[in-house]
């Protein structure tokens, strides 16, 4: 228990340290701490308070919902404040808030229906409407001022700038969120990083900064868009009963209101619901950190009321944070199957989207001396899903003093960690690679993975643990030994019984048959993925003719250009790795070989097309599959070659630049027409017939 002075004292600092990120985060839209840091401190605050009532001030934090308005922008006073919700952050935290509804309503025993909805990560924003016509727009501010952000509205082309006629009432306060959906915001970053301009953390950040511009120019160029979630001060008209029936309405008047929301019943439908929304969550086009739910029945909300800062008919259910501020403890690299040096971030171990994350990719140097990330930093670290963790951004104002020295991964590792090797960077790559080829037990390790993988040699059962062992232990050292492997050995390793033992080997003898274009993907080699491994097959026909290609002939194939073609001849070219193709060929795995380049037919014959976006019936490897029996290509890139971009829901930077350069555009249906009856295998190994 504290005293009442240390209470005092501890309370004043929090809100200090509150009200500066407060200021960080809502009026220069640079926070320097993630929302779960800032989450902890107010939990605090508000604990301590509850505790300590009489020492609670009218300027405390817990009496506010944010910041002042910034001067650039002229006040706006809300007629109806604009205030946040009360946090969730457990199961048990969503039934106590069910069971205060029940209870506040003075029905303890019935169930309430909610309106659920995702919570969304952007800018709340009041749009007012004067018989129709947008007539002003502020943000939220400090929930009972904001700013006029009108001029920046008035770009966002989701939010209308009149209601269809007639159904408009004489005044309409529509509250929302703008926001910046994931492919608009990778769009953003992406033009900034190329010209050097400021690269935003995350889309929130750069909505609000976005919208918050004081030239509105600058507010136009930026993708932004907005979501309906309610109403403020409305008159001459008469609102649905329910939250849910009010989104309807809202909708009719052409309002973007998100169709991830539900009517559910009691604390278990609420729970369902967000571990629905959860499970779906990344696939999302724009980012969410929970769920609202609201009592449905407009006047069940109206009896609850609110509390000071919040309403008690409503409650934000976060999901775990998937941001979190931790230490930097050392800098490492791993070796991948290429030689690439991955540099890697061991952290103090910290608690972060679900799980304990003590590791963190840097990427590569450059990504390193962008963040200028350096050992006894404290960083921004983030794990969406089953990302790999990433350090986003290091916290400059902990930085210790006197400051580390910068890290370079050359001066550090200048041979390989696993091998010996020296290290290298090839001009124009932004990666740094071990020159120990097959020889370095880290790639050695990676390169039987990737020829054993399902679309190279599909080895089944040839698993990493199993690798591991058969490395360790000396028995196999290149692909070509997984073929003189037999039962007693197998059967001899830990947990290797002879039935798992004996299907190892039939599947590893089933591989010996496979296509010229398996094979070459499953070689490994550097800037070679399977498209490339396709076009390599088609075109040379022979595996010997692929081996006596020169740089010239290499950039003959299409889609192969100066750098793959050097990176294939210098492969190909290695003593051991000659070696290794010569020891697997004479271990019996062999292909059907042609005498020169292929020649595709059908009606794709000679068509290179890009997919971009969600199909509604095919998937990408249907897609693909079809355009390759067809004889066509499918390509991962948009170039003036291209003959057509295959276009479905949510398409990507693809679409953009396919409209830039005057391609083709096809829908699904556009397709099918152009295949006609194409038939492709199915997963049974039956043909089926696609018409259109």
């Amino acid at each position: 228990m504290l005293t009442r002075e240390q209470a005092q004292a501890r309370l004043q600092a929090l809100r200090a340290e509150i009200e500066y990120h407060n200021y960080r985060y809502y009026v220069l839209d640079d926070p320097v701490i993630p929302d779960a840091e800032f989450d902890r401190l107010m939990q605090e605050l508000i604990a301590l308070e509850a505790q300590w009532p009489e020492l609670i001030t009218p300027d405390s934090p817990s009496q506010r919902v944010g910041a002042p308005p910034a001067k650039e922008f002229r006040e706006v006073r809300h007629a109806i404040p604009m205030l946040s919700l009360n946090n969730a952050f457990t199961d048990e935290d969503v039934i106590a808030f069910d069971r205060r509804v029940r209870e506040g309503l003075g029905q303890p025993e019935v169930s309430v229906e909610y309106a659920a909805e995702p919570k969304f990560d952007g800018l709340a924003i009041a749009l007012h409407y004067e018989r129709g016509l947008l007539v002003f727009a502020a943000t939220r501010g400090d929930g009972y001022s904001g700013e006029d952000v009108t001029a920046n509205v008035r770009t966002v082309r989701s939010i209308p700038l009149r209601l269809p006629d007639g159904q408009a009432p004489d005044w309409l306060e529509v509250r929302g969120e703008v926001l910046m959906l994931k492919r608009d915001f990778e769009r953003l970053n992406a033009q900034a990083r190329a010209s050097g301009g400021k690269v935003f953390a995350n889309p929130r950040n750069a909505a609000a900064g976005s919208l918050r511009q004081l030239d509105p120019a600058i507010t136009a160029q930026r993708r932004l868009t907005f979501y309906a979630y309610g109403v403020g001060r409305v008159e001459g008209a008469q609102l649905p009963p329910t939250q849910a029936g009010i989104m309807d309405w809202l909708a009719g008047l052409r309002f973007p209101v998100t169709t991830e929301r539900r009517v559910v019943t009691g604390a278990q439908g609420l729970l369902a619901y967000y571990r629905e929304l959860g499970a779906r969550r990344h696939d999302l086009p724009y980012e969410i950190d929970g769920a609202v739910y609201k009592v449905n029945r407009v006047a069940d909300q109206e009896r609850l009321g609110f509390v000071a800062r919040a309403p008690r008919f409503a409650i934000a259910h976060k999901y775990p944070a998937e941001e979190a501020l931790t230490v930097v403890e050392a800098i490492e690299v791993n070796v991948g199957r290429t030689g690439a040096l991955t540099p890697v971030a061991r952290l103090k171990p910290v608690f972060v989207g679900g799980v304990t994350v003590s590791n963190a990719t840097l990427h590569n140097q450059d990504e390193i001396d962008r963040k200028d990330v350096r050992v006894g930093d404290t960083v921004i670290v983030r794990r969406a899903g089953d990302v790999i963790p990433e350090v986003v951004g290091v916290v400059l104002e902990r930085r210790p003093v006197p400051p580390p020295p910068r890290f370079s991964i050359l001066e550090h590792y200048p041979v390989c960690p696993v091998c010996g090797s020296r290290t290298v960077r090839e001009p124009g790559e932004a990666v740094i690679r071990c020159t120990g080829g097959l020889y370095c037990p880290a790639q050695r390790k990676q390169a039987l993975l990737h020829f054993a993988s399902r679309r190279a040699m599909d080895i089944e059962g040839l698993g990493e643990k199993l690798v591991d062992r058969l490395v360790d232990r000396g028995l196999v050292a290149t692909p070509a030994d997984l073929y003189r492997l037999d039962l007693p050995t197998l059967a001899a390793l830990e947990r290797m019984a002879e039935k798992s033992a004996g299907n190892l080997l039939a599947a590893i003898d089933r591989s010996r048959h496979t296509t010229l274009a398996r094979f070459i993907y499953a070689l490994g080699i550097p800037n070679v993925g399977e498209a490339t491994a396709a076009d390599l097959a088609r075109h040379f026909g022979r595996l010997d003719a692929l081996l006596a290609a020169d740089v010239e002939t290499l950039q003959q194939v299409p889609e192969v250009g100066p750098v793959v073609a050097q990176s294939i001849h210098d492969f190909l070219h290695e003593p051991h790795n000659r070696a290794v193709i010569e020891a697997l060929r004479a271990a019996g795995v062999h292909w059907e070989e042609g005498g020169g380049a292929a020649v595709r037919t059908g009606p794709l014959a000679g068509k290179t097309l890009v997919l971009t976006g969600t199909l509604p019936h095919l998937s990408r490897e249907q897609a693909k599959a079809l355009i390759e029996a067809a004889g066509g290509k499918v390509s991962g890139s948009v170039s003036a070659k291209t003959d057509y971009v295959v276009v479905g829901a949510d398409p990507g930077s693809k679409y953009d630049k396919a409209l830039a350069l005057n391609r083709p555009i096809l829908d699904e249906e556009g397709l099918l027409r152009l295949l006609g009856d194409t038939p492709i295998p199915s997963p049974g190994g039956q043909d089926k017939e696609v018409t259109s």
